[in-house]
């Protein structure tokens, strides 16, 4: 069966090639299969560029078996150890997208930084006090409402929730009431434990007094808000996108110099009869020219075993 296998197999060329894309959107990583037909040739249009005689390894080459290791810490860095000139395009992808990732988490912090400053002067400075700095929640839902309103509509005495349900602070005390009380719109006795309950939950979401805003009569700087917040969702979400296309690089580049050692000790790994020949890593243009995407290749060729 196994000798079956072989014949059928002879002279099939086959290349595996996997793409990660270097765009500021990022690419899912995605495998190719192709399969020349046996009177393919390494120059033939039925086989990829990226692999050709050129890039076959020498017979007696060096082969460290710590080149892997090496390669997923710095990506290339064991490609050079075994004198691979592809190294050079794992360690340029490799600076690229760390500048990239710094560029990316760069923006955000100063789009942060504006819509904080935007926040503080405009729509709380209407209240006065010290005006600590709030988290992202807090920052987010600045967006979605015109008002906080008040915390403690009556000051003095127990607390008083907003009631104005427009507001941020009138909206939990709506949810407290939908939570807690048979009818939210009868209240309960004061001292009843369902009350306490729904206050205790409008205490711990509503928005104290320090932390108080409103939009009215800034619609504009409301809008340059809602702008700059989501700039800076953006800029987070393409450094998150970066460190992982990073991770995918030293991923590519250990699973290649593993190869190469493996084909350069032992002849390659035997698939049903085949064997690994060659490996080869280019950047490479993807899509339009203009938008300026890139993507690392890297393609392996399988022959039939010599037996």
């Amino acid at each position: 069966m196994r000798r079956r296998i072989r014949i059928a197999a002879s002279g099939l060329y086959v290349c595996l090639t996997a793409s990660v894309a270097l765009a500021q959107g990022g690419t899912p990583v995605a495998l190719r299969v192709a399969v020349a037909p046996p009177t393919a040739r390494a120059d033939s249009a039925a086989i990829p560029a990226a692999v050709s005689q050129a890039w076959r390894p020498a017979s007696g080459a060096r082969a460290p078996w710590w080149a892997p290791v090496l390669s997923g810490v710095v990506p290339g860095a064991g490609q050079f150890a075994m004198g691979q000139q592809r190294s050079v395009g794992y360690l340029v992808a490799e600076g690229y997208l760390i500048l990239q990732q710094v560029r990316a988490r760069r923006d955000a912090n100063r789009d942060r930084d504006a819509y904080r400053a935007l926040a503080f002067e405009v729509a709380r400075q209407p209240f006065g006090g010290e005006r600590p700095r709030g988290s992202w929640d807090y920052y987010e839902s600045m967006e979605k409402y015109l008002e906080s309103g008040a915390f403690d509509r009556i000051p003095g005495g127990s607390i008083d929730p907003e009631t104005d349900e427009s507001t941020y602070n009138g909206a939990r005390w709506l949810l407290a009431r939908e939570t807690y009380w048979l009818n939210p719109a009868v209240a309960p006795a004061v001292g009843s434990a369902e009350y306490q309950r729904a206050l205790a939950f409008y205490q711990s979401r509503a928005v104290p007094a320090a932390f108080q805003w409103s939009w009215r009569d800034a619609q504009l700087q409301r809008d340059v808000y809602a702008q700059t917040i989501a700039s800076a969702n953006r800029s987070v979400q393409r450094a998150v996108n970066y460190v992982g296309l990073i991770g995918a690089n030293h991923l590519v580049s250990l699973i290649d110099a593993y190869v190469s050692v493996r084909v350069r000790r032992f002849g390659g790994a035997g698939v049903v009869g085949m064997s690994m020949e060659s490996i080869h890593t280019v950047v490479e243009p993807v899509g339009d020219p203009r938008d300026g995407r890139r993507q690392l290749r890297t393609a392996i060729r399988l022959v039939p075993e010599r037996r």
